[in-house]
């Protein structure tokens, strides 16, 4: 799982290229901007500014400038105007607790939120660059996190769900509070760190008691002692994080769905603790199925989206920017996905959500697509007035070339080898024994690994999804004991000690 981990994150982490197309489309923004007024000032906040950003998740600009009242609506027309973005994209939120303008980018099918002067976002930009270097485990935990929250809806602040900024100040308080030591530095289990997350606030986390600070080393506050310095009639909210840039604002007051996340949490603790536990070898399809592919998938029009950039922005062809640099595949098709997005169907029915329709859609999209990015209307994957947006822009579908990927596991020390050659030489023990698993494997179960000199041709038709494929870690002394049912305990503090039972 440790290794799925660095897999995932090098594979979907920003290319040079990505960047080099947002920087484009900043660029065409603040000409508009420029042009109306030549001393604004236009800058970079949220996961661009940070780098922790997905490759559909959107782009956040804020403007300084010296006005009476917000010139929101001006502002729009000139991008109208500007043909900067798609006709029916751009929307004023201006009853927002932020007012800021929504908008697609016509060429790129990037989206862009513009808010004006508002100084926290670029000072938490900040803020994040600090806490990564200070916990290097972060940007790991908090990409697969983005994914895992994506893919159920739940990420989304406008919709109930969990923003950008408050799940990572969520991980930053999770590291803090760690009993462990090691757990904050670089060479820690990421595997077991992501399980211990999902256990904190999916299991033990007291959300109706307790909120979350950050500032002075991290704790935790009872909401009681919170409600005694607000205003009559206010309380906290169910998902209280206080924001260590402005003690008195509440970041996760707008995440009314907390307890539908609570769940999705539960569920994938629920799903990983069993997929890494000593038993779990003598599961059917075990060693060929992905431990991190059971909780999150990555969607065949995000891979041709991000082809389609390199194709545009770089130099690298589809091949190359299909795989990252151990050749490993993560990519899985729009059905499949839906078949084995975790079982979302019954995940869903748990935290009482309707199925998510995203594959289908995308799926029925893709197929009108031919060239470029589909219109902002074609892009279902995230709200128009999501202020954390991390929609998908599609494009056509294609099969996509990969090289040799092989498979290990966190948890076992057996490996899953397959020969690629079928030649009359004499194999190895080991290797004939994975051969037959490999037979029995293509007749009575799914594969979710292939390795062939011949390249992966596209998504292997399984109804378990693509794979994230890994080298063999060697588990640390803390990962074996985690795995022989050890559980860690976060540290409390003495007179809160009772807050999270």
């Amino acid at each position: 799982l440790h290794e799925e981990i660095i897999d995932f994150y090098k594979y979907m982490s920003p290319r040079p290229e990505e960047e080099r197309m947002r920087m484009e489309v900043v660029t065409r923004i603040e000409n508009v901007i420029k042009e109306l007024w030549p001393n604004a000032d236009v800058q970079i906040f949220g996961s661009f500014k940070t780098g922790l950003y997905l490759p559909t998740s959107d782009i956040d600009l804020v403007v300084f400038g010296k006005w009476e009242t917000l010139p929101l609506w001006t502002l729009e027309e000139a991008l109208r105007k500007h043909n900067v973005a798609d006709e029916n994209s751009v929307k004023v939120l201006d009853k927002a607790t932020v007012p800021i303008i929504k908008l697609t980018d016509s060429f790129t099918e990037v989206k862009v939120d513009i808010s004006f002067n508002v100084q926290n976002g670029v000072k938490a930009a900040q803020l994040i660059k600090d806490f990564i270097k200070k916990y290097p485990v972060l940007p790991f935990l908090v990409l697969v996190l983005k994914q895992f929250l994506l893919q159920r809806d739940l990420n989304e602040v406008f919709t109930g769900g969990i923003g950008s900024y408050s799940l990572f100040l969520m991980a930053v308080s999770f590291l803090q509070l760690h009993p462990r030591e090691d757990a904050c530095m670089p060479n820690a289990n990421y595997g077991v760190l992501l399980i211990e997350f999902f256990e904190l606030y999916g299991r033990h986390f007291n959300y109706l008691k307790t909120g979350i600070r950050i500032k002075d080393g991290g704790s935790y506050v009872a909401k009681d002692e919170v409600q005694k310095s607000m205003l009559d009639g206010y309380r906290p909210s169910m998902l209280y994080i206080e924001d260590p840039l402005q003690p008195g604002n509440d970041v996760g007051r707008s995440s009314y769905g907390a307890m539908q996340v609570k769940q999705a949490f539960d569920y994938a603790y629920v799903v990983l603790s069993h997929a890494v536990s000593p038993i779990a070898k003598y599961y059917p399809n075990n060693e060929t199925e992905s431990i991190l592919g059971r909780i999150i998938r990555v969607t065949q029009e995000v891979a041709t989206y991000r082809d389609w950039i390199s194709k545009q922005w770089g130099m690298q062809s589809r091949t190359e920017s299909s795989c990252n640099g151990n050749g490993v595949t993560l990519i899985v098709d729009t059905q499949q996905l839906d078949k084995c997005n975790n079982n979302l169907a019954e995940e869903n029915e748990a935290l009482g959500k309707p199925r998510n329709k995203t594959s289908e859609t995308l799926s029925k999209h893709s197929s009108n697509s031919s060239s470029g990015p589909l219109s902002s209307s074609s892009s279902t994957l995230s709200s128009s007035s999501d202020v954390d947006s991390d929609g998908t822009p599609c494009k056509t579908s294609k099969q996509l070339s990969c090289r040799q990927s092989t498979t290990n596991r966190v948890g076992s020390q057996e490996v899953s080898l397959e020969s690629s050659q079928s030649s009359g030489k004499t194999q190895n023990s080991q290797t004939a024994n994975t051969s037959s698993n490999t037979n029995k494997s293509q007749h009575g179960s799914a594969r979710l690994f292939r390795s062939s000199n011949k390249g992966f041709q596209g998504p292997t038709n399984s109804s378990h999804g693509t794979s994230v494929t890994n080298k063999q870690h060697q588990g640390s002394k803390s990962h074996h004991q985690f795995f022989h049912g050890k559980k860690r305990k976060h540290k409390r503090d003495a007179a809160l000690s009772d807050l999270c039972r």
